[in-house]
């Protein structure tokens, strides 16, 4: 008997989704390796398992291509949330999950007994460098130079559980990121890889980004990433508290609360079920 699986897609991310409350998995690292692989036909930006959780509804665990367990993912939260109600596994349409980023709250919108929008409360940004982690004598990594190859840029960075680094450009169309992107990854500056988001600000409530995600080059989006620019840009004076965020898997709406909270909004889609049979990684 093979591993049943779900491939979900949340504006910007394709995770494969696993339901090991009632599945027994062998070596996860391998696992995540596996259905990661795009030469497998299932292809995704990582794998997110569903688990029991002793203190919230439910646990999630996201693990990236290259097998490495992670924190915490925006999107990959919002599709948790209709994963759960999609398969039945619960009828609450307010869930609070365990991440190794902390727990997070996700607010599902039910239409005819479909999720037809989900709302991902992802806490407060982290901005002291002893947590994000980040080398630098200032209390907070806010607009500061780092030399990246031939060019030296303006970085801020925080953390949402995991690190984010945001780059503004004036124009996204003549970014080389494939050239910028892994260099800024990998900088000496930052001692645990981070993923890059390169912003473009089109008007105060309204941004572009681009996303080079840290073990996987450059993906279509990023929840998390939309977040980040919002609240640096914020921050700056530049755009207002709630913005629509454009990627290229489409528009994400982020908005920081008063309580400075940031909520991400948008839709998640079933894009295919399938049994994965590997026996020897069971």
């Amino acid at each position: 008997m093979g591993i049943r699986f779900t491939k979900m897609h949340a504006y910007g991310n394709d995770y494969v989704y696993i339901d090991a409350i009632h599945q027994e998995l062998g070596d996860l690292n391998e696992l995540a390796k596996k259905v990661s692989d795009r030469h497998f036909g299932i292809g995704s930006d990582g794998m997110v398992l569903i688990c029991p959780s002793e203190t919230c509804d439910f646990r999630m665990r996201i693990f990236d291509p290259d097998g490495t367990e992670a924190e915490m993912c925006g999107n990959a939260l919002r599709s948790t949330g209709k994963f759960v109600y999609y398969h039945g596994l619960t009828r609450k349409e307010t869930l609070t999950i365990e991440t190794l980023g902390g727990v997070k709250t996700v607010y599902l919108k039910v239409k005819d007994g479909q999720v037809v929008d989900i709302e991902a409360a992802i806490g407060e940004p982290v901005f002291d460098p002893a947590q994000i982690p980040v080398k630098t004598a200032e209390p907070e990594f806010l607009l500061q130079p780092i030399q990246v190859g031939d060019r030296v840029f303006e970085a801020s960075s925080l953390s949402w559980g995991n690190p984010h680094t945001l780059i503004r450009v004036e124009d996204l169309s003549r970014l080389e990121i494939e050239k910028y992107g892994p260099l800024i990854e990998n900088h000496e500056v930052f001692p645990k890889r981070t993923n890059v988001t390169f912003v473009e600000l089109v008007d105060r409530g309204h941004l572009k980004i681009r996303e080079w995600e840290r073990g996987c080059g450059e993906t279509i989006g990023c929840g998390t990433g939309c977040c980040t620019a919002a609240v640096f840009l914020n921050r700056m004076g530049l755009c207002d508290r709630a913005v629509d965020v454009e990627q290229i898997g489409g528009v994400l709406h982020v908005e920081w609360d008063e309580n400075n909270v940031v909520h991400m909004m948008g839709p998640s889609y079933v894009v295919f079920e399938g049994e994965y049979i590997d026996e020897q990684i069971r």
